[in-house]
Parts: structure tokens; C-alpha cells; sequence
């Protein structure tokens, strides 16, 4: 069982640590998991597929459950997002991260969801979230919590590899990534029977302005994180997540549901 840590002025809880905690109490970083990764591709987005080159020969394998969308938006709103961002409050988030918080109050563990202080989604939201229905990968689309984080290389901010929750959280995960490029490392610990074994980690590459949508076997197989050497600059990243089928029409908390919708679509809403 891991030591837990203490922690300095930082968000950091439990095992999770970032540059502040470990100036203050040693390097505290543990393995990503118990057996080494030996396998490392690159996702290739107009392939869709997953590839690297090895001994002069290229392997590669699909890679369904990721869509980029480059360029989604222009710089002029980049500043805007980022400005209107930097009005509200950062409250400190674990591995050196900080959060801007836009949905309801959550226990997962408890599975119980309440409306808390939620007031719905940023203004500034309206018109992005407009634009990603437009895409078909994204028919449909109504997301009821976003969640802003901002990453910066001096606080060794990181997100370690995770599957996101669901039973509140839908079928896609939106993120739209600001400020500067990073990496999106897609692994899958148990490794491809066709590989041999050790663990498989995707890279994806994230550009400034770019939208990524992860969905179907990248969003419930493989464990996505973004790691501390990848964060080069100040990166911000707004995350986007719509409903399960049990809060939607038919399931059993469709009430609750069609609360959250309204509220989160009223585009009201100020940080919690």
C-alpha cells in the first residue's frame, strides 16, 4: 500500500503529488503502474490509427474513440476564453493543477448527485457549444458540466492515467485545449495479445485551439492522462460532459436529469 503524503500549500490529497509537495517532502512520484510500458505508438488522425515504426518496418493497429478537430477555435476567441477565465477565481486542484469548476455536486463513490450552487454553464460557452453540434460526431450533444483546469510547468502539473466516471458522465469527453500543445497519452496496462506482452501507450497530440472528442473504447478501455513532461508552457483546458442514460429520457433519474440540462443550458453559470 502507497505511504500517503503530506502536503505543502498545494491541492494535492492522498498519493497524488505535484512540485510544490515534493520540494517540500522529497520526490514523491510512484510508477505509473506495476509493469514497465513497452510499447509506445503515435496516433495518426487521418489513419485513425495507432502507429510507430520499428526496425525499419511500420506496425500499426486502429485506434477507434478519438476525433480531432484542429483549429476549432481562432486565437481572437482564445484570448477572449482565457481573459474571461482569468476574471473568476482558480481554486488549487491535486498534481499541481487548478480548477474552475461549472456542474453539479457529485459523490461517485455514493452515486448521488445534487444541484449545490450549480447555475449553469459559463456564457461564454454558448457559442462553442453551438459549434460542436454542428459536427456529426457530436449530434446530439449536451453537455451539463465543464470543468476548466490550468496546467504550468513551475508547478509540475500533471493528470495521472484514469478512466472518467460513468454513471453521471455520457458516451463523449470534449476537451478544447488553449494556450499551448501537449500530449494525450492513451494506455492500456493489460497490453494487446497481438504485441506481446507489457502495457501499449498512444500518443495523442493535442495543437493549441484544437478540440479532441474521446469516446467508445478510448473513453472506457484505455486510461487517458497528460503527463508532467508534456506540459511545456501555461496549458489551459476546457472539458465538456453530457449525460448517462439513466439521467436521459427512459432511465430512472431522468428528473434529475432534465434539471441538470436546464440549468447547465441556460448558460448563467459562475464557478462553484
Amino acid at each position: 500500500m502507497a505511504t500517503e503524503i503530506h502536503h505543502a500549500n498545494c491541492g494535492c490529497k492522498g498519493i497524488r503529488t505535484c512540485l510544490l509537495c515534493e520540494s517540500v517532502n522529497g520526490n514523491g512520484l510512484l510508477s505509473e503502474n506495476g509493469q514497465p510500458i513497452r510499447h509506445d505508438f503515435m496516433y495518426d488522425p487521418l489513419l485513425r490509427r495507432a502507429v510507430r515504426n520499428y526496425g525499419g518496418q511500420q506496425l500499426s493497429f486502429p485506434f477507434p474513440g478519438i476525433f480531432l478537430w484542429n483549429n476549432f477555435i481562432s486565437e481572437e476567441e482564445e484570448n477572449e476564453l482565457i481573459t474571461d477565465m482569468d476574471l473568476n477565481a482558480w481554486r488549487e486542484s491535486q498534481s499541481g493543477r487548478r480548477k474552475q469548476d461549472f456542474g453539479p455536486k457529485v459523490n461517485f463513490k455514493k452515486h448521488k448527485v445534487r444541484l449545490g450552487g450549480f447555475c449553469g454553464l459559463p456564457p461564454i460557452s454558448r457559442k462553442l457549444v453551438l459549434r460542436m453540434s454542428q459536427e456529426p460526431v457530436l449530434a446530439g450533444f449536451q453537455p451539463v458540466e465543464q470543468c476548466n483546469l490550468d496546467y504550468h510547468p513551475q508547478r509540475g502539473s500533471a493528470i495521472d492515467p484514469h478512466l472518467d466516471d460513468s454513471w453521471l458522465w455520457g458516451e463523449r469527453l470534449v476537451t478544447v485545449n488553449l494556450l499551448s500543445d501537449t500530449t494525450l497519452t492513451m494506455s492500456l496496462e493489460e497490453g494487446l495479445t497481438e504485441l506481446g506482452p507489457g502495457g501499449v501507450r498512444v500518443s495523442v497530440h493535442l495543437p493549441c485551439r484544437s478540440l479532441v472528442v474521446v469516446y467508445s473504447e478510448a473513453r472506457h478501455r484505455w486510461k487517458h492522462a497528460i503527463h508532467r513532461h508534456d506540459i511545456h508552457e501555461r496549458r489551459v483546458c476546457s472539458t465538456y460532459r453530457e449525460l448517462s442514460a439513466e439521467f436521459m429520457s427512459g432511465g430512472e433519474q431522468q428528473n434529475m436529469g432534465s434539471q441538470l440540462l436546464d440549468i447547465a443550458l441556460s448558460f448563467e453559470g459562475t464557478p462553484i
